[in-house]
């Protein structure tokens, strides 16, 4: 990544300016303009978030805003209210209060001397989800927003739940969330009102993760802020990005398919190889995102006729095939292109399982296959969203395959590129009322290396619907569909395709709460395919960003994941260590030091054994202020409920000042 230090109009920023809402609610905001943006008015472009711009997120906001501002734009890094410098309380993600605050924010910005009264929105992530739900409430000043790493459907398509089962990092990011909203303010800012801010956001905190769980269908609480309920809705401009290595990739096709409103040229897609970054400097293969988003801005904001409205419906990189790893730094692959969305060069190529675990071209006659895998069976599946540069993807298939339920093709005797989302159809049978199915496609090498495409999962209990789920009936045969998440993959000739069946995800998804017994009679795979492209459709600039953030490191960053199991108890485990490490910034001297641990435990023959915990520890210091805080929270569940537990302490220096237990049990249903 190269670092631009002179841009074409000079930047000065404003570290703290106060957004005071219609209750009298302050935001803080950091606000980056040219310096001559009084005399030359410029479009503005709102970051809206939780994560705290004076340390949180400010290792990219110092790569990104200082950019855009140099290119001529006040970019405005609002702390949401209840977070960071903000005053306020925070209750819950994507609430009314804080999109009708991003609305007033913008107002805000519109009306100021500096801009020009058209507004942009960005995003990755919360940021992403935000600018989505802001585009659809219409603030007059929005025209336009890039929307990164982020969904369309907050039920079926987000960190809480997936194909109806409930995911792990619904306990991991409940778990992150509780040691995140009691963060305190900074003093140098808010001056002696920071105790009372923090003991008040002490006080509201509390096992969001629990209420997730009590909302396990698709109902209203979900379809607030899902767009996918109105994509009509939104008549701003929107470039969605997403990675391969990132869990939201599936939106990315959606929104530019489905939104019909927005301005000529005006939906746009880019998905690349990486993880949950911006692609600026994310990993594997960063693109110069900074130099589309000015393209994409100055279109759309300043009205220069760039050619970005021409620019193909979607961007894609076809990953080359790769042996097994849990991270890569770099793909190889082709970048291809595609006007309209959804394409018709993408056809459909059919395979149909068979009795001899087969995986055909042709016909097949109906059999009987049962697969009964062990609890713990889905533990190289790697993480469900990878956000940090370690060993978070999936690995090797091999040993997850063996639990499972498997079809082969034969050798490819020609390359496929896989580009869309494919399509698993099956006739099955449950010996057990609440059931879940998990089918991965995997690129299988010939010595067995078996690397994961991609995969879907399903609650049994939703075949019909998310909204109103129904137990199936031991035995009875049912037709059931499912869509892979979509993935551009190049499989080359010789290696082989493998569908894997399994009845357990571990620990992906919480189990179901018997063992259950999965018999096939019938399967067919869709596969979406693309004539191969024998080279770059489309070519990105490399990537550039503003100056990096000054800071002391004090602690470096480190991450581990272990998979251990105790031979005496044959309890499984999976430990999961992420230290942020502890810096100082050159600047204000603020020191933040921030560690997790999570800790995943099953019997391989018993699902009522799943365990997840997750312990936090976040430390502020400078001078003689320090405080501390320490949460845990765990999950576990009998046949009838889960049961949620937790704890939250902080510390002014070496005082306890805060101490509080937290225990909820929410009925099962249909999971």
């Amino acid at each position: 990544m190269k670092t631009i230090r002179k841009f074409p109009r000079k930047v000065i920023q404003h570290e703290d300016v106060g957004i005071v809402m219609a209750d009298g609610c302050r935001l803080s905001a950091r606000i980056w303009l040219p310096k001559d943006a009084d005399k030359k008015p410029v479009p503005a472009i709102l970051e809206h978030l939780p994560y705290r711009k004076r340390d949180g997120t400010t290792a990219r906001d110092c790569l990104t805003h200082p950019y855009l501002a140099g290119h001529g734009y006040a970019c405005i890094r609002v702390d949401m209210r209840g977070n960071g410098d903000s005053q306020g309380i925070m209750d819950d993600e994507y609430s009314a209060q804080e999109l009708q605050d991003a609305c007033d924010v913008i107002a805000w910005a519109a009306g100021q001397p500096w801009c020009t009264g058209s507004v942009g929105m960005m995003g990755i992530s919360w940021g992403g989800f935000n600018s989505l739900q802001v585009a659809a409430l219409k603030p007059p000043a929005l025209k336009a927003i890039i929307t990164l790493c982020s969904t369309d459907d907050r039920y079926d398509d987000d960190i809480h739940y997936k194909g109806g089962l409930i995911l792990h990092e619904n306990l991991g990011w409940g778990a992150t969330m509780l040691s995140f909203n009691p963060r305190p303010p900074d003093p140098v800012i808010v001056g002696r009102n920071w105790r009372r801010m923090w003991k008040a956001r002490l006080e509201a905190n509390g096992l969001w993760h629990a209420r997730w769980l009590e909302h396990s269908t698709r109902d209203a609480y979900w379809k607030h802020g899902s767009v996918s309920e109105n994509y009509d809705a939104i008549e701003a401009a929107v470039l969605a990005v997403g990675g391969w290595g990132d869990a939201y990739k599936n939106a990315v096709g959606r929104l530019v398919a489905n939104l019909k409103n927005t301005p000529k040229g005006g939906a746009k897609g880019i998905v690349g190889p990486w993880i949950h970054k911006y692609p600026h400097f994310a990993k594997p293969n960063p693109i110069g995102f900074l130099q589309e988003a000015v393209r994409w801005w100055d279109h759309w904001l300043k009205g220069i006729n760039n050619g970005a409205d021409n620019d193909p419906a979607m961007r894609l990189f076809v990953m080359d095939s790769e042996r097994p790893k849990p991270w890569y730094e770099t793909r190889r692959g082709t970048w291809i292109a595609e006007g309209k969305w959804p394409s018709k060069r993408i056809a459909t190529k059919k395979f149909t399982l068979a009795g001899d675990r087969s995986l055909k071209t042709g016909k097949a006659k109906p059999f009987e296959l049962a697969v009964a895998s062990p609890a713990d069976t889905g533990l190289d599946g790697g993480e469900y969203c990878a956000i940090y540069w370690g060993p978070e993807l999936a690995g090797d298939q091999r040993r997850d395959d063996a639990l499972s339920l498997t079809f082969d093709s034969t050798p490819l005797a020609e390359t496929i590129d896989i580009v869309g989302g494919p399509m698993i159809r099956l006739k099955l049978k449950s010996d057990r009322p609440v059931a879940q199915l998990g089918v991965r496609l995997c690129d299988v090498y010939p010595d067995g290396a078996s690397t994961r495409i991609t995969y879907g999962v399903l609650n049994l209990c939703q075949r019909d619907s998310r909204e109103k789920p129904k137990k199936l009936k031991r035995g009875e045969w049912i037709e059931v569909k499912l869509r892979l998440d979509d993935i551009a993959w190049r499989v080359p000739t010789g290696n082989r395709l493998r569908v894997s069946i399994s009845p357990a995800n571990w620990p992906l998804v919480w189990p179901s709460p018997e063992p259950v017994t999965l018999t096939l009679s019938q399967g067919s795979l869709d596969l979406p395919a693309r004539p191969t492209a024998s080279k770059d459709e489309w070519q990105f600039k490399e990537p550039e960003a503003a100056a990096p953030w000054r800071i002391d490191t004090l602690r470096p960053a480190s991450n581990q994941r272990r998979i251990e199991k105790d031979v005496a108890s044959e309890i499984v485990t999976l430990t999961i260590e992420d230290d942020f490490g502890e810096t100082r910034d050159k600047e204000h001297g603020l020191v933040h030091g921030s560690r997790m641990r999570e800790v995943w435990t099953i019997h391989p023959d018993d699902p009522l054994s799943a365990r997840g915990e997750a312990q936090w520890e976040q430390t502020y210091a400078r001078g003689e202020w320090s405080t501390r805080t320490i949460t845990t929270t765990s999950m576990t569940s009998d046949k009838h409920n889960f049961i949620v537990e937790g704890k939250v302490e902080a510390f002014e220096g070496h005082k306890n000042v805060f101490k509080r237990d937290y225990r909820e049990i929410i009925p099962r249903g249909y999971l």
